[in-house]
Order: C-alpha cells, then sequence, then structure tokens
C-alpha cells in the first residue's frame, strides 16, 4: 500500500504553459502518516469487478438501508462509454442497490421515462438491478444555502425514497464541463429533466424545453453544478460514499451517443468519501500522466475552465482538493 499527500499546486486552471508541463496538476510529498484531515482516496489501477468491491470496502463504510441508490450513467447509444454491466454487477448486487437515473433534457435516447427504460435494458442494466428512472414521476426541491445562482435543486421525486447513495461514476471528459466525475454525477445526474435546465441556466429557466435559449455564463455554470451537489450532499447527510472508473477516457460523456474514441489509456478505480477530493484526484492523473494521449483531455478540460467546478465546490465546503492517495497493490 502506498500513500502520498497531493495539495494543490497551480492556484488556477491545470494549464501546461503556466505550470511547467504536466506536473502542473499537484504537488507531492511522501509521507509516513497523513493528517486527519486530509481526504483519503483510493486507488486500483486494475479495473475488474472484483477490485471494484474491494476499493468499496476500503472506504469502511457500508451502503445501509433498505433503499440503496447506485447513481451512474445509463449512456446514450451503443456507442457510448457507459460502464459495462459486468464490471459493475457484484458490486450493485452486494449492496442490493437499485439502479437511479433521471431523464435528460435533450432530444435523444433517455428524455422520456419511456425511451429511457428501453436504453437501460439494451444496456444491460435492468438484467442486473432495478432501474429507478427517479423523475418518471415528476421532481421535487432540495434546498440550496447561500448559492450566488440556484435557490434549490430540481430532483428526481424518488430520490428521497433512498436511505444511501452509491455515487459510481465514469470519469472522462465533457462538452459542456470539461470532465464528468463524481460531482456532475450528483449534481446534473440526480437533476431532474427540468433540473438540469435550472443548472444549465444558473437559475433563470426550470423548463427543459426552454433550455438551449438560456443556457448560462461557463463559471456559472459549473458553479450551479456545485451548489446542486450541495443540495444533494445536505440531504444524504453522510449516507453517500464516491466511486470514479477512470477508463474509455474520451473527451466525450456517456451523454453523447457519438463520443470521440479515447486517445489515453485506462487508470483505474478511485473512490473516496469526500466527492471533490476524488474528482481531484482523477484530474491529477490525467494531467501527471506519461500518456501522450492525455493532451486530448487536457484541452477539453482546460478549454471549458473545468476545474473551477472543484474551486467552487471547495468554497462551498464540499470537500477538499487536499488529499492522500492511497495506491491499493
Amino acid at each position: 500500500m502506498k500513500k502520498t499527500v497531493f495539495t494543490l499546486g497551480c492556484a488556477a486552471m491545470l494549464a501546461l504553459s503556466s505550470c511547467g508541463g504536466a506536473k502542473a496538476g499537484s504537488q507531492a510529498a511522501d509521507t509516513e502518516t497523513a493528517d486527519s484531515a486530509v481526504s483519503k482516496v483510493y486507488l486500483i489501477k486494475d479495473i475488474t469487478p472484483e477490485n471494484l468491491v474491494r476499493i468499496y470496502e476500503a472506504l469502511g463504510k457500508k451502503a445501509d438501508g433498505a433503499n440503496v441508490a447506485v447513481k451512474i450513467s445509463t449512456g446514450e447509444s451503443a456507442k457510448s462509454n457507459q460502464l459495462d454491466t459486468a464490471l459493475i454487477k457484484p458490486l450493485v448486487q452486494l449492496v442490493n442497490g437499485t439502479i437511479v437515473e433521471c431523464n435528460t433534457a435533450y432530444e435523444g435516447n433517455r428524455n422520456t421515462t419511456e425511451k429511457h427504460l428501453k436504453t437501460a435494458a439494451d444496456h444491460g442494466y435492468t438484467a442486473i438491478a432495478k432501474v429507478d428512472i427517479m423523475d418518471a414521476d415528476g421532481d421535487t426541491l432540495l434546498p440550496v444555502s447561500n448559492g450566488r445562482h440556484l435557490e434549490h435543486d430540481i430532483v428526481g421525486r424518488h430520490y428521497t425514497d433512498y436511505d444511501f447513495t452509491v455515487v459510481l461514476s465514469h470519469f472522462k471528459g465533457h462538452a459542456m464541463g470539461g470532465f464528468g466525475g463524481a460531482l456532475k454525477n450528483i449534481s446534473i445526474g440526480i437533476a431532474s429533466s427540468d433540473g438540469k435546465a435550472y443548472i444549465h441556466s444558473a437559475g433563470k429557466c426550470s423548463d427543459a424545453a426552454e433550455i438551449w435559449k438560456n443556457i448560462a455564463e461557463q463559471d456559472d455554470f459549473l458553479e450551479s453544478m456545485g451548489e446542486a451537489c450541495q443540495a444533494v450532499i445536505n440531504h444524504a447527510g453522510g449516507n453517500i460514499l464516491y466511486i470514479n472508473v477512470a477508463n474509455n477516457l474520451s473527451v466525450d460523456c456517456d451523454c453523447d451517443g457519438d463520443p470521440d474514441a479515447p486517445q489515453m489509456g485506462d487508470i483505474g478505480i478511485l473512490a473516496s468519501l469526500d466527492p471533490v477530493a476524488l474528482d481531484r484526484a482523477c484530474v491529477d492523473l490525467v494531467f501527471n500522466s506519461d500518456d501522450p494521449g492525455k493532451e486530448h483531455l487536457i484541452e477539453r478540460i482546460n478549454s471549458r475552465h473545468g476545474t473551477h467546478l472543484l474551486d467552487y465546490s471547495e468554497q462551498l465546503g464540499l470537500g477538499s482538493q487536499t488529499y492522500e492517495l492511497i495506491t491499493l497493490e
């Protein structure tokens, strides 16, 4: 087991030009004992079903409750890079989880409950667990405290039926957010169709039919994602954990029906009780990779100012960008 403590290096974005190359994301120092205030992030490089269970168990928090939600992306098409059912099946069934999703706010294969359930079946998810489209019966509001943009988060009505949330995310790029990981999965992902419009418009619009007429300025959108995360995390009250699978690292999200092919190799499985630390660790591993294909994903993250989501989420008190990376051999 290898432990390394990382602290945020460059104060602004992880820009190769301004931070001296691929090491720009963080400064590292080997340590035997970590400060108790430092968030722990676990890493297993070999992506297997057994290791997905193993990293969940390493967190030391059991997904207790009669109703456990496993939040994934069901993927837009057969070309999308959503998590493979064979990979996630043992973990989902171990926690007796229900796979949960909400409808999209754009035309496609998942913008209605009927189409979304068919897509989930086509991608094999209904064969391994119950699938709940949480806004099938509408939505509900979760409060946001002292937000710059949002008064509340609009989530699928069924979300409040669950006792515990396992946030199982595919870490990759994203056309609008720069990257998608745990924070995106609980903000945009748990938001209802209209709630997605509310986040994308930074609080100006809560009608999915009007989303493209009301897209917010980029940093306002990213900050709205952070505020939506705050609402979900506060609602969960500690009954939540986060796992990112960093594979098939396309610059495009699983919501893209025709994504660019991945240009860099897989990184591994990461997990934490701190979603900010977890996403920060994934971003750092991309930037610090020796894989030349990383340049495509780095450009996507930087061009969308993606790490502003981490900065703002940390400011909101949702987690820390200082973390101890614990590699499980």
